[in-house]
């Protein structure tokens, strides 16, 4: 039977007992039926997998000690940062969850002119702890031992003038470029992707004026939470660990 994975906060080392945070120990008593000797793998983000043994449970609190520790998960082989137009609720949670199971090393959510979703200050906080939960979740279903980073919803055009060595690669149907094309990055790759209505022409045309080269998927209008991840597959079959 396959131990079940699960996300903690705190520092784990061998030997280590701890009680396991709420949300989890809920999740591993009550959805798994997990008893005491039952034992799963912790991780916290620090590139391991750590396991544990339940030794005690109760509607309340979930006792674990440590007893191992993985190899540390090797770094990945494309460092890929999406950038992508927020859109409504599922959608957005879509692209999230897949494009970390395809290996995204970074995710920003953007707010483009064409965003149906406006999210106010109030509400930012919130909705971006949601999505932290779609990283965590991720994880711990394909195995990811090191969390990608979800940066706070920025603005396109600060997006697009971050500083840095990088790749920009701009995914527009009006683009005659397909990745296949294009060398192998030996940088930061940052993937821009509107939302449902696609970016303004003004936010094409400031993207492509700061470096980013537009490239189009094939002869198919594809969705917004379908795009980058076919981009990923892409770029992991053409140069990362697809191969």
């Amino acid at each position: 039977m396959r131990r079940p994975r699960v996300h903690t906060h705190q520092p784990l080392t061998i030997g280590e007992l701890l009680e396991l945070e709420p949300q989890a120990a809920r999740h591993l008593i009550q959805v798994l039926r997990l008893r005491p000797g039952s034992e799963v793998i912790l991780f916290n983000g620090d590139g391991y997998d750590w396991p544990a043994r339940i030794l005690r449970s109760d509607r309340r609190r979930t006792r674990l000690e440590v007893f191992g520790c993985s190899p540390p998960e090797p770094p990945p082989v494309l460092d890929i940062h999406l950038g992508i137009g927020i859109s409504k609720g599922e959608r957005m949670d879509y692209a999230i969850q897949k494009a970390v199971e395809l290996g995204v090393a970074h995710i920003t959510p953007l707010q483009t002119a064409r965003s149906v979703v406006h999210l106010p200050a109030a509400r930012q906080q919130k909705r971006l702890d949601h999505w932290q939960g779609v990283v965590i979740a991720a994880c711990e279903q394909c195995g990811r031992r090191r969390l990608p980073e979800l940066a706070p919803q920025a603005d396109l055009d600060r997006w697009l003038s971050k500083p840095g060595k990088h790749l920009g690669l701009l995914l527009d149907q009006r683009a005659d470029l397909s990745l296949h094309r294009l060398p192998c990055p030996d940088a930061e790759i940052r993937l821009l992707v509107g939302p449902e209505g696609g970016l303004s022409d003004q936010e094409r045309d400031t993207a492509l004026a700061t470096g980013f080269t537009g490239v189009r998927l094939g002869p198919r209008v594809l969705r917004t939470e379908t795009a980058p991840l076919a981009a990923i597959a892409a770029m992991q079959m053409l140069w990362g660990d697809f191969r």
